[in-house]
């Protein structure tokens, strides 16, 4: 722990951490909101450096608390300061054609302050997968285990790449977060995130993976499983040859011009918990989102992503929305989708989410040229009014910007 980076539970500290949360407590209240940012004081991470250049936004302020926002179902609306403030935020920024328009933080959070992004973390990921497929260091028809040999005997045999980065394996695994029974909460036992209550658990997140089995064919209807991710954290280090943290600074971080460093949280091993286990600073995340709404290009114009995965991304595979549609996530999203590691909430191509739980988001209008970027600190992991409410007023607030209103 640093003296230097020391905060408190109840706001900024003057020295070493105040109060570590219980392992079996940190995601939850009193603690979760400082959890969230302050992951390296009390979890072993692996950082994703920066480079050397950093590219810059304009800025360009306009005036969007007073935005009328319509409840997602409901016949009642707020304005959008107020879905802000009912959605414990803890920042949140819009960026409008490379120029930032608005932008708050609240309580601890702070430019340079590190938010865990849970999920969003897997749009990184898939990401850096693509950008290895890009240089043809990685085929995403490969079959999982011809980079994760380690995996032969478990559910991902016969798996490809392409099914993890679309959710699409047939591995057995429970994605309820509150069950303490369910394989995602047995992954944190594994890789040191909650307390051992599962002997059988192994000790490492590679060896957790080799356990899951199958249970039905790979290549069929969307199943959200965050394993996925995890198991793409691996393809993307046999494939390069290094950690995928390190790839993920080579390939992303650096390429797009980050501005602060980020980090991921590691097992007992070094492995990379790249489903929900990668903090960054807000501003990052919209110089992330800008990639895709720029077509693959920076903010100074440099080219980061190949336009054929910006491309892939928005439009889909051939039969992505009807994978999605057999998901119990439609009920939500009809008509939508989910590729290469993105939301698509609904029928349109153009608009794309990155999202975590408890509250983190990345939307992304290629039609509009918005990007916003939330960070929160839901007190449950997920929470349907909250986000599409969130959803809502970054919409609100997108088509006012491209008409001129705001």
């Amino acid at each position: 722990m640093s003296a230097e980076t020391g905060y408190g539970v109840n706001g900024p500290s003057t020295g070493f951490i105040e109060v570590v949360p219980p392992l079996d407590q940190w995601q939850f209240a009193p603690y979760l909101q400082w959890s969230m940012q302050n992951i390296q004081s009390f979890l072993p991470v692996h950082p994703i450096r920066r480079g050397v250049r950093v590219t810059e936004f304009a800025l360009r302020p306009a005036d969007l608390g007073a935005l009328t926002v319509p409840h997602p179902w409901e016949d009642r609306s707020a304005t959008f300061t107020e879905v802000m403030a009912a959605t414990h935020t803890d920042g949140w920024m819009i960026t409008h054609r490379g120029a930032i328009v608005g932008e708050q933080y609240l309580g601890t959070l702070g430019p340079a302050v590190m938010h865990l992004l849970m999920s969003v973390s897997k749009s990184l990921t898939a990401t850096t997968a693509g950008l290895l497929s890009a240089s043809g260091e990685l085929n995403l028809d490969a079959p999982v285990t011809d980079y994760v040999p380690q995996l032969a005997g478990s559910g991902y045999a016969g798996a490809l790449v392409r099914h993890l980065v679309d959710m699409r394996t047939g591995v057995r695994f429970s994605e309820e977060y509150l069950n303490e029974d369910a394989e995602v909460r047995l992954l944190e036992e594994a890789i040191g995130w909650a307390p051992k209550k599962h002997p059988e658990v192994p000790d490492s997140l590679l060896g957790f993976l080799a356990t899951l089995g199958q249970d039905r064919p790979h290549g069929g209807a969307f199943d959200y499983k965050s394993c996925e991710t995890d198991a793409l954290g691996f393809v993307i280090q046999g494939a390069a040859g290094r950690h995928a943290g390190d790839v993920m600074s080579e390939r992303l971080w650096q390429p797009m011009g980050a501005e602060f460093d980020a980090h991921v949280g590691i097992d007992s091993v070094g492995g990379g918990m790249f489903d929900g286990g990668v903090s960054a600073a807000m501003r990052d995340l919209a110089r992330f989102g800008n990639l895709y709404v720029n077509q693959g290009y920076a903010l100074d114009g440099a080219a980061v992503l190949p336009e054929w995965w910006v491309e892939d991304t928005f439009a889909g595979g051939p039969d992505s929305r009807e994978a999605f549609s057999r998901s119990d996530d439609a009920t939500y999203m009809r008509g939508g989708m989910y590729r290469n590691g993105f939301w698509f909430p609904g029928e349109s191509g153009d608009v794309m989410l990155a999202l975590g739980i408890h509250g983190q988001m990345i939307y992304m209008n290629r039609v509009t040229g918005v990007v916003a970027v939330k960070v929160s600190s839901w007190p449950t992991p997920q929470d349907a009014e909250k986000l599409f409410w969130t959803v809502r007023a970054f919409e609100v607030a997108s088509w006012a910007l491209n008409r001129g209103e705001a």
